[in-house]
């Protein structure tokens, strides 16, 4: 009986000590995301696990991202990236529920059709810029619902402690745009040896498109036909996307 009663006393002491770790892991991203509304942060949690990942592999990969203002990156590259990630982003509260019920099942069907040929599973995504960022922001690549769990509350503190323009300035600033290429400022001096504020809108739709596969489009900039049509059709659309 005493054996017993040590043994639920200890694991008492262990899950109040997991439940109080908990709380105090939710205290430091509200502090870090609050500090966030007028402090750029220098880098985020996915650009360190990358240069962490070329470091150990020995690659010399040139490193590129610079913090520019909201005001300095152009319009045109704003409406895009709405238009091909995000078109309601001024609208919602950082999640899209339909959205990620729709890809769950597209990604359901893509991969019932690979099981049945060669072809590897297309994965669709349903998440949101505010998702997108406190992903890259805050988290680790690891795929687990409760990774998933504490993205979607770390959402919800961004819209909460920040508003959408900021929450935009944030992900332009740190979005992938290729092997070692980080923000708008980097994707434009890269790929246009111009800065983010004289994007033009085919070229803003281009770099828009890159975003879900920036590696794969980085090595096939000229030779992707679907990079290109794609493009076309991001542009045609970007009059009617609200930016904030």
């Amino acid at each position: 009986m005493t054996a017993l009663k040590t043994f639920v006393a200890g694991l008492e002491r262990w899950l109040l000590a997991v439940i109080a770790a908990g709380v105090l892991l939710q205290l430091f991203f509200v502090l870090r995301i609050a500090l966030m509304a007028w402090w750029a942060p220098q880098s985020t949690a996915f650009e360190r696990s990358q240069l962490w990942q070329h470091w150990q592999s020995g690659a010399a990969t040139p490193w590129r991202q610079q913090w520019v203002d909201y005001a300095q990156i152009a319009p045109a590259l704003k409406k895009a990236v709405l238009t091909a990630e995000d078109d309601l982003f001024t609208e919602h509260d950082g999640v899209r529920w339909q959205a990620i019920e729709k890809a769950w099942q597209r990604n359901q069907q893509a991969q019932a059709k690979a099981d049945q040929g060669s072809q590897p599973a297309k994965v669709y995504g349903g998440s949101t810029i505010t998702q997108q960022l406190a992903k890259n922001l805050l988290l680790s690549g690891e795929r687990s619902l409760l990774r998933k769990g504490q993205e979607l509350v770390l959402t919800f503190l961004l819209e909460q402690l920040l508003d959408k323009r900021r929450i935009l300035e944030l992900y332009l600033n740190h979005a992938e745009w290729g092997q070692g290429i980080f923000g708008a400022q980097a994707a434009a001096q890269h790929y246009f040896r111009k800065p983010a504020s004289q994007l033009t809108t085919l070229e803003a739709a281009r770099l828009a498109v890159m975003l879900p596969r920036p590696r794969y489009y980085q090595q096939h900039w000229q030779s992707s036909a679907y990079l290109n049509q794609r493009s076309q059709a991001i542009a045609r659309r970007m009059a009617a996307t609200d930016i904030p």
